[in-house]
C-alpha cells in the first residue's frame, strides 16, 4: 500500500507541497504529515483522489481581514487563514473624537460621529492591502467587531442621522458610545419595572441589573431629550451592525443583527421569543413598541455571513464583490476568540475599561443565571457554547484620569511661561505627557506595599460588574502629608486589580469555575507592573497573548468560518491562534499583603456605596 508524505517547501510565502509515494503496511492507511503548517486535510484528499499522479500541490492562499473598532481608533489586520500570521496591520485614530467633538465629560456624555468610523474603515483596509502586497482576489472575508453597547439612530434608508444634513451636528444623532452614562435614570426605570411589573424578568440573563451603558436605556434617554431624533429615527442599530450594514448595503430591514449585541445589551433571548414583551416596553414608553417593529426578532452568530460586499465598497476598497462580510460582534468577545478562549478560561480584555469573557457548555450553565454580570448568551463568543461577560467601567481610564489631574496645572503653567518659546512649550508638554505614566510606574513599583498604604476605589466611571451601578464614584482613603504621587498611583493600580478580583469571586460564587486567566489589550501588553500586581491580587497565573490585536485576529477567525475556510470557530482558532508570550506568576509574600489590603478595599467600598 502507498501513502503520500507531504512536506512544505516554502511556509511563509506561497506554500508548495511535494508528494512522495512510499510503501507501508496495509493496516496503517493514509498518513498525512503537515510540517508546521495548518491546512485543511480534506482539500488535500480531494486533490489526491482526483489526480493520483500529482507530484506537487500549490495551496491557494486565502486571506481575511479583521476590523476592530475601539474607543479611540480602528485597527485592521490582514491575516493568512492557513496559520494566523498577520501580514499587515494598521491603526487609524478618529479625528473628531480626538478633538473632543460631541462629548461632555462633566455630564458623562460621550458620542462619536459615524464618519470617524467609515473614514477609518476605508483607510485601514486600503493600507493593509497595500502594505501586505497580496492579490486582492485572495481576500475572502471581512468581520467587524466594535465597542458596545454603542447604538446609532438611522433613517429608513439605513443612513445614520448624524450623516443627514439637518442633524449633522446634533450629539443625539451620533453613536452613543459605550461609556456614555447620560441614561442612568432610564436604566433605573428599567430595573424597577423588571422587578415589579409581574411578568418575566427580562434582565435575568444580563445579570439582573440593566445598565445605563446599554441599548434600551440609551434610546429611552435620547427620545425623551430630543423629539426631533425620536421622529427621524426609523430604527436603531448597534455599532457592529451599522458597520457591517455599510459594507453590504441592501434594505436595513433585512440586516442580520448580532446575537452578541442583542443578547448582552438589548434583553434578547430565545426563551421569550426575542426582544422584551410589548407590554413591558409600553410601560417604559409606547414609542419603544413601535420601534420594536423596526428592530428584529432573529439574531445571528458571527460565524455566519451577513452578505457580500456591496458594489460601492468593493470599488472603493479594490476588492471583489464576492467577499463575504460576517455578522458583526463586540470587541471583547472577538478578543476572547483571538486569545483562544476555552472552557474555564477567563479572558480579560484590558484597555480603557475591561471586558471579562468566559465560555461554558449549556449543560454546565443549565437554567442558572449568574447575578450581577453583563450577560450570558448562547453563541456570543463560540457558537454552541454560552458566552458570559463581565467587566470594569474603567481600568486604564483610572490611570489616565490621574495623569490628566497631574498634567493640567503643569500644562497651564508651561503655557503661561514668559521665558519659553511657543515651540519649546509644545515640545516640553508633549515630552512630559509621553513620560509621566512610565515614570510613575517605575517609582510605584519600587514602593513596598503594606496594609498602611492608601486604598482607592476603581469607580471613577461607575461600576459595571459585579452589580452594575453607574452612579458610584471613585474615592481614596488613608492619605497623609507623606502621600506622594507614586503612592497614590500605586493605590489606583491596586484598585483596578481589586475590582478584577471582585469579578472573579462573583463568577466562582455563582458556580462558574475559572482555572486560567489570559490577558489581552494594551495594558496587558505594555505594563508588566500591572500584570504582576493582578497575578498577586488574584493569586493566579496570568498568561499574555502574543497577538498585538487579539480582537481583530478573533474577527478574522470569524470571517474564516463565515466564508467556509473552516467549519467552526474551534477549528479556526486552533489553526490561526498565535499562542502566548509570557506568564506572570503570583508572588507568595505579595499575595498575603494584598489579601489584607483587599479586605480594606471591600469594607471601604461598602461604606462609600452606603452613603452614595
Amino acid at each position: 500500500m502507498f501513502y503520500h508524505r507531504i512536506s512544505e517547501t516554502n511556509p511563509k510565502t506561497q506554500p508548495t507541497y511535494s508528494f512522495q509515494k512510499q510503501y507501508i503496511s496495509p493496516c496503517v492507511g493514509c498518513n498525512f504529515y503537515l510540517a508546521q503548517h495548518s491546512i485543511r486535510i480534506n482539500t488535500l484528499i480531494l486533490q489526491l483522489l482526483t489526480n493520483p499522479d500529482i507530484k506537487t500541490f500549490t495551496m491557494a492562499q486565502q486571506y481575511v481581514i479583521g476590523l476592530d473598532f475601539g474607543t479611540d481608533s480602528v485597527r485592521a489586520v490582514l491575516v493568512d487563514t492557513s496559520n494566523g500570521q498577520t501580514l499587515a496591520s494598521h491603526v487609524h485614530e478618529y479625528a473628531r473624537w480626538k478633538n473632543g467633538d460631541y462629548c461632555d465629560a462633566v455630564t458623562n456624555r460621550f458620542r462619536q460621529h459615524p464618519s470617524d468610523h467609515t473614514e477609518g474603515m476605508e483607510i485601514t483596509i486600503k493600507t493593509v492591502l497595500k502594505e501586505s502586497g497580496v492579490d486582492p482576489a485572495t481576500i475572502k472575508g471581512i468581520c467587524i467587531d466594535t465597542t458596545g453597547s454603542s447604538p446609532v439612530p438611522v433613517n429608513n434608508k439605513g443612513i445614520p442621522l448624524a450623516c443627514v444634513p439637518e442633524h449633522q451636528d446634533n450629539p443625539n444623532a451620533m453613536m452613543v458610545l459605550w461609556k456614555d452614562h447620560t441614561a442612568i435614570n432610564e436604566a433605573e426605570e428599567i430595573n424597577q419595572l423588571a422587578r415589579t411589573w409581574g411578568g418575566e424578568d427580562f434582565t435575568k440573563f444580563e445579570g439582573g441589573i440593566y445598565s445605563s451603558e446599554w441599548f434600551w436605556a440609551k434610546i429611552l434617554h435620547i427620545i425623551r431629550e430630543d423629539p426631533a431624533i425620536k421622529t427621524a429615527a426609523y430604527t436603531w442599530v448597534e455599532h457592529c451592525d451599522l458597520m457591517t450594514y455599510i459594507l453590504i448595503g441592501g434594505d436595513i430591514k433585512d440586516l442580520k443583527r448580532s446575537r452578541c449585541a442583542a443578547g448582552h445589551k438589548a434583553m434578547w433571548h430565545k426563551s421569550w421569543g426575542g426582544l422584551p414583551d410589548d407590554k413591558f416596553l409600553s410601560e417604559l414608553d409606547p414609542y419603544l413598541v413601535s420601534l420594536k417593529e423596526n428592530l428584529y426578532r432573529d439574531t445571528y452568530t458571527s460565524d455566519l455571513s451577513a452578505g457580500a460586499l456591496c458594489h460601492e465598497w468593493a470599488v472603493k476598497l479594490g476588492l471583489s464583490s464576492d467577499v463575504q462580510v460576517a455578522v458583526g460582534t463586540f470587541d471583547a468577545h472577538a478578543g476572547a476568540v483571538g486569545a483562544e478562549v476555552e472552557e474555564n478560561t477567563l479572558v480579560r480584555v484590558m484597555g480603557t475599561s475591561t471586558c471579562d469573557i468566559i465560555v461554558a457548555p449549556e449543560k454546565v450553565i443549565g437554567d442558572n443565571t449568574v447575578k450581577g454580570i453583563c450577560g450570558q448568551v448562547d453563541g456570543s463568543v463560540v457558537p454552541g457554547m454560552i458566552g458570559l461577560e463581565a467587566g470594569q467601567s474603567a481600568f486604564g481610564d483610572v490611570l489616565a484620569w490621574f495623569k490628566e489631574v497631574l498634567m493640567e496645572p503643569v500644562s497651564d503653567g508651561i503655557a503661561s511661561s514668559a521665558i519659553l518659546s511657543d515651540e519649546l512649550k509644545k515640545r516640553l508638554v508633549k515630552e512630559m505627557e509621553a513620560n509621566l505614566l512610565t515614570d510613575l510606574t517605575e517609582k510605584a513599583a519600587s514602593i513596598p506595599s503594606s496594609s498602611d498604604s492608601p486604598v482607592a476605589l476603581d469607580w471613577i466611571n461607575g461600576r459595571r460588574t459585579p452589580d452594575a451601578n453607574q452612579a458610584l464614584k471613585g474615592a481614596i482613603m488613608g492619605l497623609s502629608l507623606g502621600s506622594k504621587a507614586p503612592q497614590i498611583f500605586r493605590a489606583l493600580v491596586e484598585s483596578i486589580c481589586f475590582g478584577s478580583r471582585k469579578i472573579v469571586e462573583r463568577f466562582r460564587e455563582e458556580g462558574v469555575e475559572i482555572n486560567t486567566v489570559v490577558g489581552i489589550g494594551g495594558v496587558a501588553k505594555k505594563s508588566p507592573f500591572i500584570m504582576q500586581t493582578l497575578a498577586n491580587v488574584l493569586n493566579m497565573p496570568i498568561k499574555i497573548a502574543v497577538s498585538e490585536q487579539a480582537p481583530a485576529l478573533g474577527a478574522a477567525m470569524y470571517a474564516a468560518v463565515a466564508v467556509g475556510i473552516y467549519q467552526n470557530v474551534t477549528e479556526a482558532k486552533t489553526a490561526m491562534g498565535n499562542g502566548f508570550e509570557k506568564t506572570f506568576h503570583p508572588e507568595p509574600e505579595m499575595v498575603r499583603v494584598y489579601q489584607e489590603i483587599y479586605e480594606k478595599y471591600c469594607k471601604f467600598g461598602n461604606f462609600i456605596e452606603s452613603v452614595s
